[in-house]
């Protein structure tokens, strides 16, 4: 679901009076890190905190066209995707993964033939203690998200909505 994602420009523009709540805009504090660019589908989230347990559950599994939405607490501290998991999103058939925190092995997530954004790299590793929560509604740099919304990112930013537009 990469080549085909509505640009976030446009979906602005047409959703631009929606006071609803139904249409949010997430802040733009994104960086883009793995090979797709532009990518969409529905959300399926994470909430964890240094520690990326549910996170690499989640990359392993069937990923359908989902996006996933890591709520990782805003840490700078520890990453919580690698390479490894990068490359197992896209091999699941993951359309992207948003992080609400840090990835690592930049060279390597480059690679990775799916949509990765993030706060920032940093080169220390989770511990794994077994925490965080899996389709729960997240707060993603102070907007809601919830499971079953859709989510689409580009060069210019990152919406989502309850509904597929």
């Amino acid at each position: 679901m990469t080549s085909t994602s509505p640009a976030t420009c446009d979906l602005c523009d047409a959703h631009k009076a929606d006071d609803s709540g139904a249409f949010r805009v997430l802040p733009p504090v994104w960086r883009h890190f793995g090979a797709h660019r532009s990518f969409h589908g529905p959300v399926s989230t994470v909430k964890c905190f240094e520690d990326n347990t549910a996170v690499k559950a989640a990359v392993e599994s069937a990923g359908e066209g989902r996006v996933l939405v890591v709520d990782g607490g805003g840490s700078l501290r520890r990453a919580l995707l690698g390479g490894n998991l990068g490359a197992a999103a896209a091999r699941n058939g993951w359309a992207g993964v948003v992080i609400d925190g840090c990835v690592r092995d930049v060279a390597e997530l480059a690679a990775c033939e799916v949509g990765i954004c993030a706060l920032a790299p940093v080169p220390l590793p989770t511990e794994r203690r077994g925490e965080g929560q899996r389709d729960v509604a997240v707060r993603v740099q102070g907007v809601w998200v919830r499971p079953g919304d859709w989510l689409y990112a580009d060069e210019d930013g990152i919406v989502v909505s309850a509904v597929r537009l």
